[in-house]
């Protein structure tokens, strides 16, 4: 039920927009993050209605793109292109840069994963789409120069997270497809009592496996659904948690994609007191080389992604050294 006042009649509830610039967002950024905003209620009407099937075309990774895979990125880049605040914009789904305007004076470049862990929706479980953006033309920046990260996670009920780098805000998505303010200022604590692992246990290095191998020792409870946005969405909202996708074995590079997935998330997270890292140094001042460069990643409190960088230094990088 809404809040109400003395005299009985509902609250104003703060929308996103009106919270964007009550935060004195620029009007540009504003339009920009309600320009995604916008596109995440086609994208949800179209998880909800539309063909699960195998679109017939494949991704730069040989992977088969769902129907859902092209029409959300469809609709992305189409509210994208007409928004007149966007520079160049890059998709998860595309193998190049796609340049919208020539002038980069206060607009954006963004990137985003349309819908993250599209693989999930034909068993009915949790997706997402991500967004990062930058000032200007480049988009091949260390993460910490972005000026917002935005998830929108498809869940029982459709939320969305922003920050642009004054907290992390949370908005749900309300009977009137409008976004109003849920909750300000999420933070972390220093410390979880759950883990959320990617990747193939077998294939985990020594010090990855000596991580694993402690947080079980101390109670941590796994908490994985195979989707980056439900578990980063689960770690902000709970306080508390760590997800990674370390390097592996046969995979010394992990699975996610740096500028797609990771830098936003990162952002997001440092946002709310956590900390991001690839096992060595923070995510945010990794500078992509590549488009679709992959990173390991560990991801949630502070105290916890500390413990994996010190397993990691300790039985991988001081053997090497002295190996």
């Amino acid at each position: 039920m809404s809040p109400t006042n003395k005299a009985g009649k509902t609250k104003f509830q703060l929308d996103l927009r009106r919270h964007l610039r009550e935060h004195y967002v620029n009007e540009n950024l504003t339009h920009l993050i309600c320009e995604i905003a916008e596109a995440s209620k086609y994208i949800i009407h179209s998880i909800s209605t539309g063909d699960l099937g195998v679109a017939g075309t494949s991704n730069l990774y040989g992977e088969q793109q769902l129907a859902l895979d092209v029409l959300a990125d469809r609709i992305l880049r189409k509210r994208l292109d007409h928004s007149r605040v966007v520079a160049n914009m890059m998709s998860e789904e595309m193998d190049e840069i796609i340049p919208v305007s020539p002038d980069c004076d206060g607009k954006y470049s963004v990137a985003f994963d349309p819908l993250d862990g599209s693989s999930l929706v034909d068993v009915n479980l949790a997706v997402g789409t991500i967004v990062s953006i930058f000032e200007g033309c480049d988009l091949l920046q260390p993460g910490r120069k972005q000026v917002a990260a935005v998830y929108v996670l498809y869940g029982p009920r459709t939320t969305l997270v922003y920050s642009v780098g004054k907290g992390v805000h949370e908005f749900g998505m309300n009977m009137l497809r409008e976004y109003t303010l849920l909750q300000e200022n999420i933070t972390l604590e220093p410390q979880g009592n759950l883990y959320s692992p990617g990747g193939q246990r077998n294939l985990y290095t020594p010090g990855v496996e000596a991580y694993v191998n402690k947080l079980e020792e101390r109670g941590v409870k796994l908490r994985y659904s195979g989707g980056f946005v439900p578990d980063i969405n689960q770690i902000l909202l709970k306080g508390q948690g760590i997800f990674f996708y370390p390097h592996l074995k046969n995979q010394p590079q992990g699975k996610l994609r740096l500028l797609f997935e990771l830098s936003p998330m990162a952002f997001l997270i440092e946002q709310a007191g956590g900390a991001a890292s690839d096992g060595h140094r923070p995510i945010l001042d990794l500078q992509p080389e590549q488009i679709h460069e992959r990173s390991p990643v560990f991801i949630g409190c502070k105290k916890d992604v500390a413990l994996a960088e010190e397993f990691i230094r300790k039985l991988e990088d001081d053997k090497s050294k002295t190996g």
